[in-house]
């Protein structure tokens, strides 16, 4: 096992936490035209015991979300951690309207960029606490991702404020603007920026901001929705209610994904490791402040996980064999 520090927070935890996207199940999200997040069949005894398999091999660091599962996620971490809350960092995110009762969730005032979401962070915050079972946040991350940086500062001012009342320890923000995570970057207790990162969808302008400002790397889809598994193909057929047949998906997605990944699979499974595991291993040895946080529903698939990290990152060569095979960044002798 080895550490990573969460950004300027100097917390640390170890180089790989879980994300808990899964563990809510389908819900409903309005702010997408009624769209339905369906993850396939969810376990909740099996999504504890994957949670307590975790704990036993030294993971101590969880990803979860207020609008996941229209807060179901939320409260079945809370409820897989009791007892162990001292030994964990636990991260969620804010700032969607969640309607626990009918099961969606939506944009406040039905606009990605409503003021009223800044006038909802309090509100939030305390309907996570309540649902997590626990008094502190570690790390409170806004969820909007396209929300104006031009409005990020009062956002970001109302965090300074939960920090300073001790509701929250460090914040950050899950996005994939550059500009945005400048602005949340410069506040005085923000600690990581999350953002999608993997071995086919680089991020180099994201990890230039970590490094500019000390924040930690989060990284979310660094399995690409189970696409860098090695469980799929080009032509597979997923599930009609799975997210991952939708059209988009598989333009915008699917195809380059997969494509990129037989150009770099014998690098990835070299020295033993399993695909999904070499694609965890690439994220590592991008960048020390990385720290990705793959999904999951099962103890296999933690256990195949974390046994990443008893490898570590890939070595200089393979990560420059890897950028010569995509043809991605000029590759310095």
């Amino acid at each position: 096992m080895f550490k990573r520090r969460l950004g300027k927070s100097g917390i640390e935890i170890n180089a790989m936490g879980l994300g808990c996207i899964t563990l809510g199940g389908p819900w409903a999200r309005t702010h997408r035209g009624g769209e339905v997040f369906y993850p396939g069949k969810v376990d909740e005894n099996e999504i504890a015991r994957a949670i307590h398999r975790a704990l036993d091999l030294g993971v101590n660091f969880f990803d979860t979300a207020a609008n996941y599962g229209a807060g179901r996620s939320e409260r079945m971490l809370g409820r897989a951690l009791v007892g162990q809350r001292d030994k964990v960092v636990i991260a969620t995110k804010f700032g969607y309207l969640v309607d626990e009762e009918n099961n969606r969730t939506d944009f406040y005032g039905g606009d990605e960029n409503s003021d009223e979401v800044a006038a909802h962070i309090r509100e939030d915050c305390e309907a996570s606490l309540r649902r997590l079972g626990t008094d502190y946040i570690d790390l409170y991350q806004f969820h909007v991702g396209g929300y104006s940086p031009s409005k990020a500062a009062r956002v970001r001012d109302t965090l300074e404020e939960l920090v300073e009342e001790g509701k929250i320890r460090w914040y950050g923000w899950s996005t994939d603007n550059l500009e945005g995570a400048r602005v949340f970057a410069q506040g005085k207790h923000c600690a990581a920026i999350q953002h999608e990162l993997n071995v086919i969808d680089d991020a180099p302008g994201m990890l230039s901001i970590c490094d500019e400002f000390d924040q930690a790397s989060i990284n979310r889809s660094p399995l690409a929705e189970g696409l860098l598994t090695g469980k799929y193909h080009i032509g597979f057929k997923f599930p009609e209610n799975d997210f991952r047949n939708r059209d988009r998906f598989r333009k915008n997605y699917i195809i380059p994904i997969l494509g990129g990944l037989d150009t770099v699979r014998d690098i990835l499974t070299s020295d033993g490791r399993t695909l999904a595991q070499g694609a965890l291993a690439w994220i590592w040895a991008r960048s020390d402040r990385t720290i990705p946080i793959p999904g999951f529903k099962t103890v296999a698939q933690v256990e195949e996980n974390v046994g990443a990290m008893h490898f570590g990152p890939l070595t200089a060569e393979q990560m420059k064999a890897i950028e010569i095979v995509l043809g991605r960044r000029q590759v310095i002798e």
